[in-house]
């Protein structure tokens, strides 16, 4: 335990020392929020977004691409230097799903960069869907094929081997995590802390289990507290895509590499209901040719409703630590 926190404390430090420079940088090359015109993943406009948002106008984006930096780096000089004995499919389940939906998130933010709508740059959002789903289900093979993963534990009942439906069932998971953090990280600090909240909850249930994934874990968890220094209320820079699809993913691999899916999900609690009443209203428009709720995402409600931001985080930030809470339980009992 004392090393994880000296490696969280190194992560930590050196993330920070960096933020500075890179936050410059951003602004040199122009990566950063342009006048509001959001659409959703329908290509529809979003003008409630854009009204509640336009204050964040010039604040840059991409700070996820330093946290994948300072991460990956760091965990493999801590495997090399703690002589870490790692087994090479849950290294690459990890660091793959890590890069892969950061590449796929930095994608995303070079087409804003470039403010590009066609050719390469104009990749509609059902194709960048499809692979996120064709990355999730080669990381879902590894887990099934070469760790041998073809379990869920349900609390009350234990082990339920579901065998080949794994595979979809972990893509699932993954897909799903990737875009409900990025749905979520649309006010300042918010994906970031309940994310923060989420790592603490699985290196306590990780905590006598898995060396590898626990420094992995500890790294992030210093990452990421860094970068939320600089993107609490008003923030000096957001995630961008590149973080929010990478985190999103990677908090799946890290619920599934625990053998806690239903942990997960309640210890996600709150990104749940940020990607649930996304979806619901989406489906509602397309199909029923009307809004279910008067906005979506739910953050997005309150902001309606009159909530002040840092309110709605703050409150967020409590619901996530109780949520985490019942989620250790429920894994640990």
């Amino acid at each position: 335990m004392e090393r994880l926190l000296g490696l969280t404390l190194s992560s930590f430090f050196i993330t920070a020392i960096l933020l500075v420079p890179f936050i410059d940088f951003l602004y040199k090359v122009k990566l950063k929020r342009q006048a509001q015109i959001t659409k959703d993943m329908f290509n529809k406009r979003t003008p409630i977004f854009d009204k509640f948002n336009a204050h964040k106008v010039g604040t840059p984006f991409g700070g996820g691409l330093l946290i994948i930096l300072v991460t990956a780096i760091w965990t493999f000089w801590a495997y090399g230097i703690l002589n870490v004995q790692v087994k090479p499919a849950e290294a690459f389940i990890i660091f793959f799903t890590f890069i892969s939906f950061g590449c796929l998130g930095f994608y995303d933010d070079l087409k804003k960069l470039t403010q590009k709508k066609d050719g390469f740059f104009g990749l509609r959002f059902r194709y960048k869907f499809i692979i996120q789903w064709i990355l999730a289900l080669i990381i879902a093979s590894v887990f099934y094929f070469q760790l041998q993963y073809n379990f869920i534990f349900i609390h009350g009942y234990g082990i339920l081997n579901i065998g080949l439906l794994f595979i979809p069932f972990a893509a699932l998971i993954i897909v799903s995590f990737a875009n409900a953090f990025n749905i979520t990280d649309g006010l300042d600090g918010l994906a970031s802390g309940l994310f923060l909240i989420c790592l603490v909850a699985f290196l306590v249930i990780n905590k006598d289990l898995d060396l590898p994934l626990g420094i992995f874990l500890a790294i992030l968890l210093g990452s990421v507290a860094a970068f939320l220094y600089f993107n609490t209320y008003k923030a000096r820079l957001w995630l961008g895509d590149v973080g929010s699809l990478a985190l999103g993913a990677v908090l799946a691999v890290i619920g599934l590499l625990t053998g806690k899916a239903l942990a997960l999900v309640i210890i996600g609690g709150i990104f749940i209901i940020e990607v649930a009443s996304s979806l619901i209203q989406l489906l509602g428009k397309k199909y029923l040719h009307k809004r279910i709720f008067p906005v979506a995402p739910f953050h997005l409600y309150l902001q309606k409703k009159g909530w002040e931001e840092p309110k709605i985080v703050m409150r967020a930030w409590i619901v996530g630590f109780f949520l985490a809470i019942l989620g250790i339980f429920i894994a640990l009992i």
